[in-house]
């Protein structure tokens, strides 16, 4: 088995090698591609040092069997082709791909079959935010098909990259020293801040984050459930937050919830309110299952429920799950 990561410098490309070696993910090789910039950076995996290779339209990905990902989605539709055309499975953590109907998104804990079926040899790992969100609904829609989803994110500057999470270190370190703070990865200062976009506008007044939750939903979950998102920055560091309301064709009592989400594969049940205790990202970074707490009847709608779960953006939102789909190509074999 031999392995490629491509933007293997950056905050996801270094969560894979984490992952990876966490998982014992069974591979003989280990390649590493980057940009210029990149190129010629060595990183440790498993106790040997593999320098990051230039990525080029050449013979490169010749033996490949399985290719991570996650260098934008310029670089995925530019290379796609010269990484797939000797018979590697690229899957992608961009969102080049998502939306393209001959390309499969997958969840495992979803929708793990839909991997089998990728005519163009392309998996699209989905948005970060949807990847949580479905995870939780999945328990639910065992139960009955939820109709609609209100959902609120709050999600860390770690969606933006390494960067970003340096940049709000800074914004910290500046504004208790009464230094100016610098302002370059987000429109405006998030430390001490929330700023109610994330991606840019478009014509109905949802941002592309905010539709990327409607549209990748409906795909992953092969669904005609209608989402409505407001998906806002917030000056955590690391790990995505979601205050989630949803409609289902039956009611569903919290018992019966609170049971699915404790059996739900990927989910994590931390429902303790009289002990204080539900999922915070500031102790959930790093985990790799989504967390489920605050659960309760929706005081506005019978058939309705609200709970909110928390998820490593950078694990779960992205490196985990392209290796969990990895991990199912392999045992499907």
């Amino acid at each position: 088995m031999k392995v490629a990561i491509v933007g293997a410098s950056g905050a996801v490309g270094q969560e894979f090698l984490r992952v990876l070696e966490e998982r014992n993910f069974p591979l003989d090789e280990l390649v590493l591609f980057g940009s210029p910039r990149s190129a010629g950076t060595s990183y440790t995996f498993r106790g040997k040092q593999i320098e990051v290779k230039l990525l080029q339209h050449n013979d490169d990905f010749k033996g490949v069997d399985i290719a991570f990902t996650s260098a934008g989605a310029g670089t995925s539709k530019e290379f796609a082709e010269t990484i797939t055309k000797y018979g590697a499975v690229m899957i992608d953590n961009s969102s080049a791909f998502r939306m393209e109907a001959d390309v499969p998104l997958v969840v495992p804990e979803v929708n793990p079959t839909d991997a089998l079926t990728r005519p163009r040899g392309i998996i699209a790992n989905p948005n970060c935010t949807t990847i949580q969100m479905v995870v939780a609904l999945k328990a639910i829609e065992n139960l009955t098909h939820i109709k609609r989803v209100h959902v609120a994110t709050y999600q860390a500057a770690s969606g933006a990259g390494a960067a970003a999470m340096d940049e709000l270190h800074e914004q910290y370190r500046q504004v208790l020293a009464g230094e100016p703070v610098t302002v370059e990865k987000f429109a405006y200062q998030l430390a001490y801040n929330l700023i109610p976009q994330i991606d840019v506008f478009t014509d109905n007044g949802y941002t592309k984050e905010e539709m990327k939750m409607f549209n990748e939903t409906r795909k992953i979950m092969h669904s005609d459930v209608k989402v409505s998102a407001t998906c806002v920055r917030v000056p955590a560091l690391r790990s995505h937050s979601e205050s989630i309301w949803i409609e289902t064709e039956r009611p569903v009592s919290v018992a019966e919830a609170r049971e699915a989400f404790e059996k739900g594969e990927g989910l994590v049940l931390m429902d303790n309110p009289a002990e204080k205790e539900y999922p915070m990202p500031l102790f959930l970074a790093g985990k790799d299952p989504v967390y489920v707490g605050r659960i309760r009847k929706d005081l506005s709608d019978e058939n309705g429920l609200t709970f909110w779960v928390v998820g490593d953006q950078i694990k779960k939102g992205a490196a985990l799950n392209a290796v969990q789909i990895a991990e199912y190509l392999i045992k499907t074999k």
